[in-house]
């Protein structure tokens, strides 16, 4: 026999889970202090310049 399930506690419960992600995902990008925003961002800056740096250039 089938399991009876309650389609209103379903839908709920799915929205619940995915509000729990998302909420999981702003605390890891905004729940930082300054010190690691900014270590964040220099990461990044140098990854870019490093990116930028091995691009070969293009005869015209």
């Amino acid at each position: 026999m089938a399991e009876i399930v309650n389609l209103r506690m379903a839908r709920k419960a799915r929205k619940r889970s995915g509000e729990t992600a998302l909420a999981a995902a702003n605390r890891a990008k905004f729940g930082q202090d300054k010190a690691a925003k900014l270590a964040r961002r220099r990461e990044a800056e140098r990854a870019e310049a490093l990116l930028d740096g091995a691009q070969r250039e293009r005869d015209s």
